[in-house]
């Protein structure tokens, strides 16, 4: 036992070493060469001290989480939501349902500040806000028998502020899916490969869900290797597609891609879990990981340079061409998954809480999950980070602010202080084998460049329009898991809604209702992406300047719930591990919601801007982006819409955050009047490992049970 504790400290200080090495270099290097690696260094040595020691104190003396108490898949087993899964499988869930645009897009456009804010805020973020709220919303949503995170607030806050709790989280769900069913359109619309990989990833999942269910239950390591050798093959099938005769059959426009998408979403909602949307993430995962690891891999053997300033000059004066406002708050609206991000809130008090085997594994799928995703956020904003910053801002400035030559371009970006040549900006282009890289906004092809990077120094140039492409397809497809399991969790948002006034829908797997409920969450995202692809200018486009905002106010409702029930639950001297971050995201969102109404700069305040495209209309000018007197009408309306909703979405947060102070002063006054919603305890019949690799004692505990002999008790 000595000996193991000496190895065990000697490896974690090692670890700790690393990491913090890794930070010094990033945080002091000045007017030199900095290897990405060191990046890299300090992501992964921080990741593995915060899950070894601060996830394990928040799991084991915090929320005393409990082995033998069965969980809400194992009491209410219904083969559709309710259904235990194996770890293994649900942290792949997990991790791909959280995993969607955020940490891929955020970092890529927050670059534009500098490396090293980023970099800090992903990293302390997740660790101390992100994770923790994941864990922790996931942990009391198991005790409840799976509550929504609005659920939970109305139950646990009071009607008044859980009201306002309901409205928003469902309200913000709405505008999150629609976004990120946008970015999937314009990543596949005109991409036979990534249309055809990805539509191959159902027929595989699905074959996957019958095989562990009917063929070969429990076979988690034969059914891994199948799907991971069928999913490499759609990959490669789908290269064959595109320069086939079959390419105009998988080249879709971007309509057809709407009707598709809402229809796969319905039916991804009402299927069993076992049978599409588990084993589909749990496939996904493989290919995220994978290619994360990989780049990851090939940071370390290529050894690339960042090229981008640790801290720019926009990040000091908060004008910048990406997107416009300070470093405080926006770097920390901008970066929302990867760091903290209240869409994850709503999946862990959504489909994972009613598939989760053992309580003990809340440290493994939410915390764990969380770090995952943080990670693929480093490497998005590393890859951001190792191209010619001349080349990143031509990519990311919208072509009214550089025009749509290279020539112009590289002169206005020039203007900026970063010098690149019209042939570089040419050249830049074929290397990746389109036509013009100019204005290629959104944050995605900037990481496929940054991909495209590093992989071909490993590969060979030859090879970088592959990974280019490759890159617009894995994004699509990290996107596109986010979007079914969202869906699935709108319903049970609604269904906890409806079910307070009409009874039968709070069983969420009554058949009625869930067919009605996702019927209504599907046509209500797919309303404003169907508008926002006809209308540039309408629908969810309408609703993408506060999608940031509206997702980590998201996440303050969820850390005031959380701190609450810290309180309520006997825990009131932890309070703090939850109500820090609710305070710092707080501040945050809330001063960052105040400029974007009030602010008198139109490109960050709403309503300014709405004043300057009022008064160009009362003088007969049109101004970008609009190309037509009926756009700049639309910016009007849409500025306007954009004003007022940050204005009501602030109010509820607020009023969430109140009441929930009020009930834990209430509480800590007079404990006697509180009451929580806590399900009875049900002793577990089921044996499974907390973690990835299970315990020696695990292992002989799942032998005694597979044989029969487990006792009592045990």
């Amino acid at each position: 036992m000595r000996t193991a504790n000496v190895r065990s400290i000697a490896i974690w200080t090692l670890v700790a070493l690393i990491g913090a090495t890794g930070w010094s270099v990033l945080a002091l290097s000045r007017g030199e060469d900095v290897s990405a690696a060191w990046m890299v260094a300090a992501a992964l040595g921080t990741y593995a001290i915060a899950y070894r020691f601060y996830a394990k104190f928040i799991a084991q003396k915090v929320l005393k989480v409990d082995g033998t108490r069965a969980t809400p898949a194992e009491r209410l087993d219904n083969g559709i939501d309710f259904h235990p899964t194996d770890r293994r499988v649900l942290l792949g869930h997990h991790f791909a349902a959280i995993a969607g645009a955020g940490p891929l897009v955020g970092p890529v456009l927050a670059a534009q500040m500098g490396y090293l804010p980023g970099t800090i805020w992903i990293i302390a973020g997740v660790v101390f806000a992100g994770a923790v709220q994941d864990m922790v919303v996931l942990f009391f949503s198991t005790r409840r028998d799976g509550r929504s995170l609005g659920q939970m607030a109305r139950e646990e806050i009071g009607p008044f502020g859980g009201a306002a709790a309901l409205i928003a989280a469902f309200a913000i769900m709405i505008i999150l899916l629609g976004v990120l069913a946008l970015v999937i359109v314009n990543a596949l619309a005109a991409s036979p490969w990534g249309t055809f990989s990805i539509g191959m990833t159902i027929p595989i999942a699905l074959f996957m869900g019958f095989y562990l269910r009917v063929l070969r239950p429990g076979r988690i390591a034969e059914v891994s290797l199948i799907g991971v050798g069928l999913l490499l093959l759609a990959l490669v099938a789908g290269r064959w597609v595109a320069e086939s005769s079959w390419a105009d059959t998988f080249t879709l426009a971007p309509s057809t891609l709407v009707v598709w998408l809402v229809a796969y979403g319905f039916i991804a909602s009402i299927l069993p879990v076992w049978m599409l949307l588990a084993p589909r993430d749990y496939l996904s995962t493989f290919m995220k990981i994978g290619t994360i690891a990989l780049l990851a891999l090939g940071v370390v053997i290529a050894l690339p340079t960042l090229k981008m300033d640790a801290v720019t000059d926009f990040a000091r004066h908060g004008n910048g061409p990406v997107f416009a406002g300070s470093l405080f708050p926006f770097v920390f609206i901008t970066i929302a998954c990867g760091a903290l991000s209240g869409f994850h809130a709503l999946i862990s008090s959504g489909t994972t809480p009613k598939m989760i085997q053992k309580e003990t594994q809340v440290r493994m799928i939410g915390y764990g999950s969380m770090l995952m995703e943080s990670s693929v956020a480093i490497m998005a904003l590393l890859a951001a980070s190792i191209i010619d910053p001349g080349l990143y801002f031509a990519m990311n400035a919208p072509a009214g602010v550089i025009g749509t030559t290279v020539q112009n371009a590289s002169q206005v970006v020039g203007s900026w202080g970063y010098q690149i040549s019209p042939d570089a900006l040419a050249q830049a282009a074929q290397r990746v084998e389109e036509s013009s890289l100019l204005s290629r906004t959104g944050g995605a092809p900037t990481l496929a460049v940054g991909v495209s990077e590093i992989f071909s120094k490993v590969t060979g140039g030859s090879l970088r329009a592959f990974w280019y492409h490759f890159a617009i397809m894995f994004e699509a497809l990290f996107i596109l898991t986010a979007l079914d399991a969202g869906t699935r969790v709108g319903r049970f948002m609604l269904q906890d809604m409806l079910g307070n006034v009409i009874r039968p829908f709070k069983n969420v797997s009554w058949k009625p209702g869930l067919a009605i409920t996702s019927a209504i969450v599907c046509a209500l995202w797919g309303y404003f992406l169907w508008v926002g692809v006809h209308e540039p200018l309408g629908g969810i486009n309408q609703l993408f300047p506060i999608f940031g905002i509206s997702n980590q106010l998201l996440a303050a409702v969820a850390l005031a719930v959380c701190t609450t029930l810290l309180v309520k639950s006997g825990r009131l001297k932890w309070a703090w591990i939850t109500g820090i971050p609710l305070a710092w995201d707080a501040t945050v969102t809330l001063t960052a919601s105040w400029q974007k109404v009030f602010s008198s700069d139109p490109r960050v305040g709403f309503f300014k801007q709405r004043q300057v495209f009022q008064d160009a209309i009362d003088s007969g000018k049109v101004l970008p982006p609009a190309k037509t007197m009926d756009d700049m009408h639309t910016v009007v309306t849409n500025s306007t819409v954009d004003g007022v909703l940050t204005a009501v979405l602030a109010v509820l947060i607020i009023v969430v955050i109140a009441d929930a102070a009020r009930v834990c002063v209430r509480h800590v006054r007079r404990p006697a009047l509180s009451t929580l919603s806590e399900s009875p305890y049900v002793e577990s019949k089921l044996t499974a490992p907390a973690g990835l690799f299970p315990t020696r004692t695990e292992k002989e505990e799942e032998r005694r049970a597979a044989v029969g002999t487990a006792a009592p008790g045990d």
